[in-house]
């Protein structure tokens, strides 16, 4: 009897089991930014959005080349000699996490959603757009003003491409057709179950647990304790080797990378003297902060385009750091005391490490930073109200120049701009150039106006490209993806209906 008592009592210490195949994930974030995928940019929200969501064509599982684009919940498309129009065909049997069935009248609804500022932050990505109209039930076509480099990708499982049912602003969730809807998300955690009629087959993962954690050392301590099967890791060299140690541990490093830069607002004193914003390239060692992250996960790259994008080039001017030359050409500027310049940095520790380093770089050629740090959400508020002289910002996008050079260093993406976006720096250096490459049909001609605008914006003194950090993810070696994991555009591992629990 007294045996049976104990074993009773030892039973109900023990932490109660997952409920069989529910995939427990822990997100660097205080909680989920956005659940509408038409507005999902930050990187806790795009990775779980990405697995309620499928695009006309997607990305393979696995991959982040555009070249493998292949269609998804079109069986196939075709697209005009021109490169003008393209035509999708919609796979038959597809429904929606409501029960409803797909039809080309949600495509056109989605797609012209994505497009409206209103509701949509990535409108700025169909601005060549033109029409978007059914030709029957299941078929759709998209009209272009000109051709676009990487236009496939305005159609694919990311970003605006995510295809969202024509009921989506009538309240609730708005309803997918991938593998997992999102039941619930807030107060630091959110769930996603298993959408059952998933046109790729039922899904083996029954549920998704995500737990949202701002602390590397608390998201970490719950996955060694077996609370979590999957985290979003610390992009760190030293601390990859560590959990590669760790026993049934798998460590994913992956691309593409989030390019970090360091933009240089040239709206206030004392930057907006050239000499001064040249005097910050100067000081700032790029190559020795990634050496600082780890080179394996971290590569130094000299462009404000990042590695691996279409048109990114290395033939750039190179400001070699030298604190003394950054010290000459603050006197020259009548600084011969130094200057100060604020910041706004976040907490998070993607960020506020690599800041420190650029400070102690910085102060070295006279040059001080008040460093504002404040919560990560916050950082994004107060950035986008332009109160930062000098904004590290680290993003990936779809690999094509345009995507990123029109985001970050055209004169209409500034604050302050009707169409901003992340141009804090008021780069409108190489406006002439981004425009003119987005409608050049000539495609070695379109290269060289990208390479002539990356060379202008480093010129303007518009920012210091410091490297390209790849994604880190550590999972469980019981947890079977399905497919080997390369890249991932939205930034986790893809969980799809064949991602199981071993």
């Amino acid at each position: 009897m007294r045996r049976t008592i104990m074993a009773t009592a030892l039973l109900l210490a023990l932490p109660a089991a997952a409920p069989a195949q529910t995939l427990r994930v822990g997100l660097i974030a205080q909680d989920m930014g956005t659940t509408d995928p038409h507005r999902a940019s930050a990187t806790q929200d795009k990775a779980p959005l990405s697995w309620a969501y499928d695009g006309l064509v997607r990305f393979p599982p696995g991959s982040a080349d555009p070249a493998q684009i292949e269609p998804d919940l079109a069986e196939r498309f075709t697209r005009s000699e021109d490169g003008l129009s393209y035509t999708f065909y919609l796979r038959p049997g597809v429904r929606f996490h409501d029960g409803q069935p797909l039809g080309a009248e949600d495509v056109v609804f989605s797609l012209r959603r994505a497009a409206d500022r209103a509701r949509s932050g990535f409108a700025g990505d169909f601005a060549p757009v033109t029409s978007i109209e059914a030709l029957d039930p299941m078929t759709v076509r998209v009209t272009l003003r000109e051709a676009v480099a990487g236009a496939l990708g305005l159609f694919a499982n990311y970003h605006g491409g995510m295809i969202v049912s024509r009921r989506a602003d009538t309240g609730g969730q708005a309803p997918g057709t991938g593998p997992f809807r999102m039941e619930r998300a807030g107060g630091g955690a959110a769930r996603m179950v298993a959408h059952d009629a998933h046109w790729r087959g039922r899904p083996a993962i029954r549920a998704i647990d995500l737990r949202f954690i701002t602390s590397d050392a608390t998201r970490e301590l719950a996955y060694t304790a077996g609370e979590l099967d999957l985290i979003i890791g610390r992009r760190e060299q030293r601390w990859v080797e560590r959990m590669r140690a760790h026993p049934n541990t798998a460590v994913e490093v992956f691309s593409p990378g989030e390019f970090r830069t360091l933009l240089i607002s040239s709206r206030s004193a004392p930057l907006d003297d050239a000499r001064v914003r040249r005097a910050v390239q100067h000081a700032v060692d790029a190559p020795a902060i990634a050496r600082f992250v780890g080179l394996d996960v971290a590569t130094p790259w000299p462009s404000p385009v990042p590695p691996g994008y279409l048109g990114a080039t290395q033939e750039v001017p190179r400001y070699a750091p030298d604190p003394a030359r950054a010290r000459a050409l603050l006197a020259e500027a009548g600084h011969a005391n130094g200057v100060t310049i604020r910041a706004v940095v976040s907490s998070n520790s993607a960020q506020l490490p690599i800041m420190e380093v650029i400070q102690a770089q910085l102060r070295r050629a006279g040059i001080t930073l008040d460093m504002d740090v404040v919560e990560h959400a916050t950082y994004h508020a107060r950035i986008r109200q332009d109160l930062s002289q000098m904004t590290f910002y680290g993003a990936a996008r779809f690999p094509v120049a345009d995507s990123y050079l029109s985001q970050f260093y055209h004169s209409r993406s500034a604050p302050g701009q009707p169409t901003m976006s992340l141009n804090f720096a008021h780069c409108s250096a190489a406006d002439a150039e981004i425009d003119a490459a987005r409608a050049e049909p000539d495609a070695a001609k379109q290269m060289a106006l990208w390479a002539t605008a990356q060379r202008k914006v480093l010129e303007a003194g518009c920012s210091v490209p410091l490297f390209d950090l790849k994604q880190v993810w550590v999972r469980r070696s019981g947890l079977n993806l399905g497919y080997r994991l390369e890249g991932a555009l939205n930034l986790g591992p893809a969980i799809t209906a064949a991602t199981r629990l071993d």
